[in-house]
């Protein structure tokens, strides 16, 4: 097993995460299918203290965790099956986790996709009750581009960046048992959730790659450091 800290950069865009009390330390799970260092590299504009794990017992101290992921469902939850007690354990204890692309599909119950791929029911994390599906009828799959957030609804994730634009590369989407865990849509051939969220707020996912959108996807990095913080 590995741990690797990353030292805590200045921000470029003078938010909160500047002025905040102390380090905030953000365990980014290391599982085999996460885009790591460039994840790595926004999370340290936004003043955070990185460390990059692929073991379990590293994630339980850290003031948040960063699931990112790119890839299958199956093979993506065979993969963090190690990791699946201490996550859902810091769930319960309100620690802020954040799931990025196919790490935010890891947040629902299950996935078409592996029925798709003939992998029978592959268990998602659970956190937020859903499936992920996939786009239907004639729209070019993978969704890949840039496309704008419409947020719904009031999240410290989302703070600034409604009406901007995200860059996505997906061919599901996490449809959520409740409406109230969508924090923000984004259309392509439906109004798809590209924000979810737990009840609690503490359980977060964006399908779009926030270390890929720019200055919109570093505000995203550094609301989610604010949240750790607080």
């Amino acid at each position: 097993m590995s741990t690797r800290r990353e030292a805590p950069a200045m921000s470029a865009t003078g938010s909160a995460a500047s002025t905040r009390g102390g380090t905030v330390d953000v365990a980014v799970v290391d599982y085999g299918l996460g885009n790591l260092r460039s994840v790595t590299r926004g999370l340290e504009r936004a003043e955070a203290a990185v460390d990059i794990t692929d073991d379990p017992a590293a994630v339980a101290g850290a003031d948040g965790i960063v699931l990112p992921g790119v890839g299958a469902f199956g093979e993506g939850m065979d993969n963090a099956g190690p990791f699946r007690e201490v996550l859902v354990e810091a769930a319960d204890e309100g620690t802020p986790l954040f799931g990025i692309c196919l790490g935010m599909q890891m947040l629902l119950s299950t996935s078409e996709e592996a029925d798709h791929a003939g992998e029978g029911d592959a268990e998602g994390l659970d956190l937020i009750p859903g499936t992920n599906r996939h786009f239907a009828g004639d729209l070019k799959v993978p969704h890949m581009g840039w496309n704008e957030l419409h947020v719904e609804r009031e999240h410290p994730l989302v703070e600034g960046v409604d009406g901007e634009y995200a860059y996505f590369v997906h061919s599901y989407y996490a449809d959520p048992e409740d409406d109230a865990a969508v924090v923000a849509r984004t259309d392509y051939g439906l109004a798809f959730p590209s924000v979810i969220a737990n009840d609690a707020g503490t359980v977060f996912g964006t399908q779009f790659h926030p270390e890929k959108s720019g200055e919109t996807g570093l505000r995203i990095l550094e609301n989610f450091v604010d949240v750790c913080a607080e």
